[in-house]
């Protein structure tokens, strides 16, 4: 166990962030919540946010695209249009008519011919009004109605020719067909002109020198204070965060905290639960959750923004309280929480976040019994979540205004998970052969394979074992103890029976085997059914609580009807009682031993002719008592107050089951009345 505790300490130490890998959580209007925070070295003061946008939509508003003159294919296009023409068989064009119509297409090309779906659009959807056309290294500011579309530059073509022959060829010729744009976009051009406006526009206001102040614990985090920031953790991350020296002292003091922590859980377990510190299984479970969920906080909180906030730690109390108690799961929890704490920005806000939810889950989850209640917790927690969370920002800030959406996002994630301990559960029992109560309500169904044949092979048993768990498990809830172990455990304890169910008075019909065996054979038999029932409990993967109680239900104690009976027989001779003497060990937990002394108290009880509650208190007296003397609750924690307890509650059922009813009175008939003589028998 103290490796293990030591082996905790070292991967918690060992995997925790660094300090500098610590990132701050801040948004703008909302006040700082950490500690003065001064520039390690010069940062440029930029725009903020809202200034940046606005120079930026400033700059789109009158940016103007840069476009370049074509002149190669401004050749290619009246090299087309004079092959066009000579080739055109419908028309005779002479040479000097077509150097008129070519004339007149280079003016237009002049000009220049843009492509009107070009030319970028503004931000709020409006068109660029001014191109800037680069001619060599100079580029002039032109405006785009100074150009002509392709489908313009056609029209001004028939326009610009008067003569009918002319325009006749020139559509004859299909010209229209080769008009095309030769003034381009140059997009490269384009984004490194708005790059340099960019940067010019942008250029740091300001610098915040090293050593000076950029804000401290409750200072609003304004627009230009959150664009410092944010400029000095990328500074920081290109530096490669040696912002924050680490030295031997606060290593030292995070292993020494962890080593308190862990060892006041263990403290804990020590004094209050001393049967938890003596089972090896149960300290490994602690253990293991805590680190667990500190290593799986670490990793959250390094990896993504918020993360330790969506880590659902309220886990950690339900599923310790499934499998042990609320106290020591409350008491775990807390531990987790304080040990995850020390990674979170905001210590004391992360506490009292996780513990509200704590508190939630482990009130509404009390005794898990379905998976429905999963859900519930987990509503539960999340709206313990958003309380505190709401209720905080109203002290610090005197409004709900400045709520952060983001945070109810990370504990409605939470909230989500929280939902799914169900398979956490599942893998702890896996894994250190715990039962929840979940499982135990699942084995408790009498339509279990093992009980289903136990209620048809030995209805007697059946009925004993029914009758076993309803005193043991009343007893159980008087004296605190496990109600649903010792329910279901008490419906198991006699299933080996079932392979001599004849054997057993509860499931004899007038004839009884034992008369033709002598006493050694039927004590052999009797105690038989133990190892029997060990062997159906194997067999159908019975969990080791449940074994628990057919192995000790009847502890070291004797087959006292066999072994007086051999004693009467052998009169004088020194009687060795191992023979008789069932294999124990003898109870080990207060639901074992509530189960041992309802399975004898409820068997001797059928043999009263009296049901008297005298008679009955008597009966439980005397049989506790003698169970007592013999030693076979010795190593139970039982007090003297809880047998008292359990005494009075088997007292009390049994006189309820055994009541006297009252007999019901016979009807009386009415006499019969004779019948009148009819009018012909009078006759």
């Amino acid at each position: 166990m103290w490796l293990a505790f030591g082996a905790a300490i070292l991967l918690m130490f060992h995997l925790r962030p660094s300090t500098n890998e610590n990132r701050y959580v801040y948004e703008i209007n909302r006040p700082w919540t950490y500690n003065l925070l001064t520039a390690p070295f010069d940062i440029p003061v930029r725009h903020d946010t809202v200034s940046a946008i606005a120079i930026r939509d400033s700059l789109e508003a009158t940016f103007q695209p840069v476009y370049v003159r074509d002149a190669a294919k401004e050749g290619q296009i009246l090299a087309k249009s004079a092959s066009r023409m000579i080739q055109n068989i419908t028309s005779s064009l002479t040479p000097s008519q077509r150097t008129i119509v070519l004339a007149r297409l280079r003016d237009i090309y002049q000009t220049g011919v843009i492509d009107i779906n070009s030319i970028p659009k503004r931000a709020d959807s409006t068109n660029v009004t001014q191109i800037r056309l680069l001619e060599g290294d100079h580029a002039d500011s032109q405006p785009v109605g100074r150009f002509l579309s392709p489908r313009q530059a056609y029209s001004r073509l028939d326009s610009l020719i008067s003569d009918p022959t002319l325009r006749a060829a020139v559509t004859s010729s299909r010209l229209s067909e080769l008009i095309e744009p030769n003034i381009i976009l140059d997009s490269l051009t384009t984004r490194r002109f708005k790059e340099e406006a960019y940067a010019t526009a942008l250029t740091p206001i300001g610098v915040i020198q090293h050593g000076e102040r950029i804000i401290d614990r409750g200072d609003i985090v304004t627009p230009q204070l959150y664009t410092i920031l944010d400029t000095y953790e990328k500074m920081v991350e290109e530096r490669g965060g040696t912002v924050i020296s680490e030295s031997l002292y606060p290593a030292l003091g995070s292993f020494g905290f962890l080593l308190l922590m862990l060892g006041s859980l263990m403290f804990f377990i020590y004094v209050f639960r001393r049967d938890y510190y003596d089972r090896l299984p149960v300290m490994l479970f602690l253990l293991s959750m805590v680190t667990m969920f500190t290593l799986l906080t670490y990793g959250m909180n390094t990896f993504i923004r918020l993360g330790i906030y969506m880590v659902p730690l309220a886990i950690v109390p339900v599923v310790v309280l499934v499998f042990l108690d609320s106290r020591t799961a409350f008491f775990t929890g807390l531990i987790t929480i304080i040990i995850c704490s020390t990674v979170a920005q905001n210590h004391w806000e992360f506490i009292l976040l996780q513990f509200s939810a704590m508190l939630a889950t482990v009130v509404s989850i009390k005794e898990l019994s379905k998976r429905s209640q999963l859900i519930r917790t987990s509503l539960l927690a999340f709206l313990a979540y958003a309380m505190t969370y709401a209720v905080m920002e109203l002290m610090t800030l005197g409004t709900f205004n400045s709520l952060f959406p983001k945070m109810m996002g990370a504990f409605a994630i939470n909230a989500v998970l929280i939902s799914f301990a169900y398979f956490l559960i599942f893998l702890m029992e896996k894994l250190f052969g715990f039962t929840s109560r979940v499982s135990l309500v699942e084995l408790a169904d009498i339509n279990h394979p093992l009980l289903r044949e136990l209620s048809e092979e030995c209805p007697g048993t059946f009925n004993h074992s029914m009758a076993v768990s309803n005193l043991a498990s009343a007893a159980a809830l008087a004296i605190g103890a496990n109600v649903q172990l010792t329910r279901t455990g008490a419906l198991y304890h006699d299933i080996g029976k079932i392979n001599n169910p004849a054997f057993f008075t509860e499931n004899q019909h007038g004839v009884n085997p034992h008369d033709a065996l002598t006493p050694l054979q039927s004590a052999r038999i009797v105690i038989g059914h133990v190892t029997d029932g060990l062997k159906r409990a194997e067999s159908a993967n019975l969990p080791r609580t449940i074994r628990d109680f057919i192995s000790q239900h009847h502890g070291r104690g004797k087959a006292r009807y066999f072994y007086t009976t051999y004693c009467n027989q052998h009169p004088g001779e020194e009687v060795d009682a191992a023979p008789f003497t069932y294999p124990g060990p003898n109870p080990q937990t207060r639901e074992t031993s509530l189960v041992m002394m309802a399975d004898a108290v409820e068997a001797a009880s059928r043999s009263l002719s009296d049901h008297s509650p005298e008679a009955i208190k008597a009966l439980v007296d005397k049989i506790i008592d003698s169970q007592i003397n013999e030693g076979l609750h010795n190593d139970s924690p039982l007090s003297f107050r809880d047998v008292k307890t359990i005494k009075k509650i088997f007292a009390s059922r049994l006189v309820t089951m055994y009541h006297s009813r009252i007999s019901y009175p016979e009807a009386i008939k009415p006499a019969e009345k004779p019948q009148a003589e009819s009018p012909q028998q009078k006759q």
